[in-house]
C-alpha cells in the first residue's frame, strides 16, 4: 500500500440523478467561444479559430444547492451557463464518429469567472488560469447517464440571477458539436475516465453580486442553483 509524506486528497466527485453514486472527477476541461453570440460579445469573430480550451482544478467542482462565499479578488463575477459532458472511456486522437461512444452522461454547469481578473490578463497578454479555476469556479449539477438519457443534441439552455433571466440559448446553437470537441481535446491530451468538459456558453454572460442566487438550466437536464452569502 502506498504511504504519502502529506494526507492523500479526496476524490472530488459529481451527483448523479437519482442515483446515490457520484461520479469521480478527474480533469476539468472547458471550451471557450463556443457560442457565435457570445463570441461576439466578447469582441471576437467566432469564424476564424477552431475550439479551444483552458482548465479548472478537480476540486473546483461544487453540487446543486451549494452557499459560496463570494470570491475573493474580483469586482466584476460572472456567471456562465454550460453543458458539461462527462467521459467514461479514454482514449486519444478519437474520431468524431466514435466519439459520443467515449461519453457517460451529461449534467448543467457554470462556468464561474472573475471577468476583471481575466480582462486585465488579457490586456496584459498573460495567462488568465486564475479568472477560471479558482475554488468553487466549477458548479456541476446532478449528471444524468446516456444510458437512460440519451445524448444530448439540442435543448434550451437559460440562466437566471434572483429570478431574472440573463441568459438564453440552444444547445443545438454550439459552433463545434460535442463529438468535434471530444475529438479535437484526444488530440491535445489522453482522455480518460472521470474528465469533465464545459462545452461553452451563449451570449448574456454577466455579473453575479454578494447574495445573488444564480440558477442554469438546460431542458431535460434540470438546473443547478449557487447562492453567494452577503459581505
Amino acid at each position: 500500500m502506498t504511504q504519502f509524506v502529506v494526507p492523500s486528497v479526496e476524490v472530488s466527485s459529481v451527483a448523479i440523478f437519482g442515483s446515490n453514486l457520484r461520479f469521480p472527477v478527474r480533469r476539468i476541461f472547458c471550451v471557450g467561444r463556443n457560442y457565435a453570440e457570445h463570441a461576439r460579445e466578447m469582441g471576437n469573430d467566432p469564424d476564424r479559430e477552431p475550439p479551444f480550451f483552458f482548465t479548472k482544478p478537480a476540486d473546483a467542482i461544487v453540487d446543486d444547492a451549494a452557499i459560496l462565499p463570494f470570491p475573493s479578488q474580483t469586482e466584476n463575477l460572472h456567471h456562465e451557463a454550460e453543458l458539461v459532458v462527462a467521459i467514461d472511456t479514454g482514449g486519444t486522437d478519437i474520431t468524431p464518429n466514435d466519439a459520443l461512444a467515449h461519453v457517460w452522461g451529461y449534467g448543467v454547469g457554470n462556468d464561474l469567472t472573475r471577468r476583471d481578473m481575466q480582462a486585465a490578463a488579457k490586456a496584459a497578454r498573460r495567462p488568465w488560469d486564475m479568472a477560471k479555476g479558482f475554488d468553487n469556479s466549477a458548479v456541476c449539477g446532478p449528471l444524468h447517464p446516456v444510458a437512460e438519457s440519451g445524448h444530448i443534441e439540442s435543448g434550451a439552455i437559460t440562466a437566471h440571477v434572483n429570478g431574472n433571466c440573463r441568459q438564453t440559448g440552444d444547445v443545438a446553437d454550439m459552433i463545434w458539436s460535442i463529438s468535434d470537441i471530444v475529438a479535437t481535446l484526444s488530440g491535445l491530451v489522453t482522455l480518460a475516465p472521470g474528465d469533465l468538459i464545459y462545452t461553452g456558453t451563449p451570449a448574456g454572460v454577466g455579473p453575479i453580486k454578494p447574495g445573488d442566487s444564480c440558477t442554469i438550466a438546460i431542458n431535460g437536464l434540470g438546473s443547478v442553483t449557487t447562492t453567494f452569502a452577503a459581505n
